[in-house]
């Protein structure tokens, strides 16, 4: 049996829709999604927890409590990034047991676990600790990428150091749309030979090759892939749902998923992306082959335009894009993933404008230079080092050895504010320093929708197994 793993209400609208949909607007329709046979839903982790509370006035917490009280079936699942949780930095022990700890009090069951780097030092504590609290279900993850440094027999002992962690599955996380059917059935079969756990496959659609890897990972033996409900699908996005299970049903392959139910709740996102029309970017909606000779996933590409038109320097374009693998070979080739991704390409950017390699250096360049986000796949060049961090030595040790407890001292702050110190707030403010205590003391905003949206603006009924819902479009 092939298991499906739909990222729609994560995934989904983080690739195609900037993270923005509201609860609100996936309450509707999550009884009859559950009843569709689906294995899991990712719907928390990544950039959801920031986006809810500095954009749509949500609290993260109350969104993964509500799709657990309507969501009976199916397991659901998040994205969280090692040592990083939710955030961009590493966080101390304290913080990450007691972040998992209260996700699975929250209603969550299954954590695909990952780091930038591949460093599985930087898993060791929130897999512990998942397993500590009874998780139903804790999934390793090797983040894919290409580079000389980056092959079959590497990725192959990563998983074999994740399993010795005893994590459920294997998780091989292709962000870029770079997984070529070919190497996915490599990869999948000396994984299944080796490691003899089951095996996830997630792959972007950037490329416009991620179906075709699905498939040919499938035939090497893989157990769950990822996908996305239609109208969120392709382009950065995944590949569809609905197309995935039709096709490895009409090949012989068991999923469990019941297609005429999945045709209604196609009904019920098409209408959702009207109403989000103003979010998406036509550009993401398209396979862009460039990836395949750049490496640069979608959204990595677009801040690296933006900091070009905020420089009026869009013209050096070309020249960023042939400085942004040479940087990534001077840093140990790290994988383009959240956050080395921002810190390769702003240094990229810089390097070109300055005129000058490494001339201008951000805190975060010199933090991964220094051993701060764990160790690189490759070791950082010798002169890129000596150049940014001078006689300062790099560290060798897990980074978050070097970090002091946090909760507490988060908890008296809050108090200190007049602010209800529950875990969960605490949290948000350990988390998220400035806009999370912004929005516990209720100076969030819910941000209108763009102004493109008001195309749509108004109402619309969507009828489920019998039953009607109405929409509302606010207008921009």
């Amino acid at each position: 049996m092939v298991k499906i793993v739909d990222l729609t209400l994560r995934d989904g609208h983080q690739s195609l829709l900037a993270t923005r949909m509201r609860t609100r607007d996936m309450i509707p329709i999550l009884e009859k999604f559950d009843s569709a046979g689906i294995y899991s839903f990712e719907v928390w982790g990544g950039a959801t927890f920031d986006v809810c509370h500095r954009f749509l006035n949500e609290n993260p917490w109350e969104r993964l409590k509500e799709i657990r009280k309507r969501v009976k079936n199916t397991l659901l699942q998040m994205l969280l990034r090692g040592q990083n949780l939710v955030g961009y930095r590493n966080y101390p022990d304290d913080i990450v047991e007691k972040f998992v700890k209260k996700t699975i009090e929250n209603g969550l069951d299954v954590f695909r676990i990952f780091d930038a780097l591949n460093d599985v030092r930087n898993l060791v504590a929130p897999i512990k600790f998942a397993k500590k609290f009874g998780a139903n279900h804790v999934q390793g993850t090797i983040c894919y990428t290409i580079s000389p440094v980056h092959t079959i027999e590497k990725y192959v002992e990563t998983a074999r150091q994740l399993a010795e962690l005893e994590v459920d599955s294997i998780c091989i996380k292709d962000m870029a749309g770079l997984l070529s059917p070919k190497v996915a059935s490599e990869l999948v079969k000396a994984l299944k030979k080796e490691i003899r756990l089951p095996i996830n496959v997630h792959s972007h659609y950037t490329s416009g090759m991620a179906s075709m890897a699905l498939l040919k990972a499938v035939e090497a033996g893989a157990d769950m892939i990822d996908t996305c409900m239609s109208p969120l699908a392709c382009g950065t996005s995944h590949p569809p749902t609905e197309s995935m299970v039709f096709a490895l049903e009409e090949l012989g392959y068991r999923t469990g998923v019941k297609l005429e139910v999945l045709l209604e709740v196609r009904e019920y996102f098409m209408k959702l992306r009207e109403k989000y029309a103003g979010y998406l970017d036509p550009l993401s909606t398209i396979p862009d082959t460039n990836v395949l000779v750049y490496q640069i996933p979608g959204g990595m590409f677009s801040n690296m335009i933006s900091q070009l038109k905020e420089q009026n320097a869009l013209d050096k374009l070309q020249e960023v894009l042939k400085e942004v693998p040479r940087v990534r070979e001077d840093l140990g080739y790290p994988p383009l993933v959240t956050p080395t991704s921002q810190i390769v390409g702003v240094q990229a950017v810089l390097n070109v404008l300055m005129g000058e390699r490494y001339k201008v250096v951000t805190k975060e360049t010199k933090d991964l230079v220094k051993g701060m986000y764990g160790r690189t796949p490759a070791p950082i060049k010798e002169e890129i080092v000596k150049k940014i961090l001078g006689n300062e030595k790099p560290i060798d040790c897990r980074p978050a050895d070097l970090l002091e407890q946090e909760f507490e001292k988060r908890k008296k702050e809050l108090l200190e504010k007049g602010i209800e110190p529950s875990d969960e707030n605490v949290l948000i403010y350990a988390l998220f320093p400035q806009t999370g205590l912004q929005f516990l003391m209720k100076q969030t905003m819910e941000e209108p929708f763009p102004s493109t949206a008001k195309k749509v603006e108004g109402s619309f009924e969507v009828v489920v197994d019998g039953s009607k819902y109405t929409v509302s479009v606010k207008p921009a």
